[in-house]
């Protein structure tokens, strides 16, 4: 009796993502009124966060052509005391994220995939998230980089934070929802918070 090798095939919705990424990450990349838009961006941001009431902020360090936020946070931070922000670190791959304190002067170490992290700071729960966007839809389902890590948070939190995605206009899709993919309640682009 002789068998053949079972082979895999592709899935066509994670390849198409894949794709999409790809595509999206170069056009990111590109953009050429990048400084005006990074400058709207940390307008919008600052407004809403101004009209929240959130005492942690959780955000990402910037990577790959990402909108930084670290301005507007160390500004958010400084406008109220007993504010306090927070940035990701990876424990393990395929778990949810830890969010650890972080201040403007904060030490930094080399995290998991080479982004820096807090370095010996207490970890925190945030009550709001930022949370970058390679893609996003209409409907403020976002494309990440496919690693999961923001919708296993999202999902793991014993109380959901607000979710603010941050992208650029040039990176608005369409975008079919997967089963696991979780909603932000804000996003905001150069043109403003929705």
């Amino acid at each position: 009796m002789s068998s053949t090798p079972a082979t895999l095939t592709p899935d066509p919705a994670a390849e198409g993502r894949r794709a999409l990424r790809t595509r999206l990450l170069a056009l990111r990349a590109g953009l050429d009124t990048r400084a005006e838009a990074d400058a709207r961006i940390g307008a919008a941001l600052s407004e809403l966060l101004a009209g929240l009431a959130v005492r942690c902020l959780g955000f990402y360090w910037p990577i790959q052509q990402e909108f930084d936020a670290r301005d507007a946070v160390a500004r958010w931070l400084a406008a109220v005391p007993g504010r306090h922000a927070a940035l990701p670190a990876v424990s393990r791959p395929g778990t949810p994220l830890d969010f650890h304190l972080w201040t403007p002067d904060t030490p930094m170490a080399t995290g998991h995939y080479g982004i820096p992290v807090p370095d010996g700071t207490e970890a925190v729960t945030p009550d709001a998230l930022v949370i970058p966007c390679v893609g996003f839809s209409p409907d403020k389902f976002r494309l990440g980089y496919g690693g999961g890590f923001y919708d296993r948070t999202l999902a793991a939190m014993p109380q959901r934070p607000v979710a603010i995605g941050i992208g650029y206009e040039a990176c608005r899709i369409a975008l079919q929802a997967q089963p696991h993919d979780i909603a932000m309640d804000w996003m905001v682009t150069e043109a403003g918070a929705f």
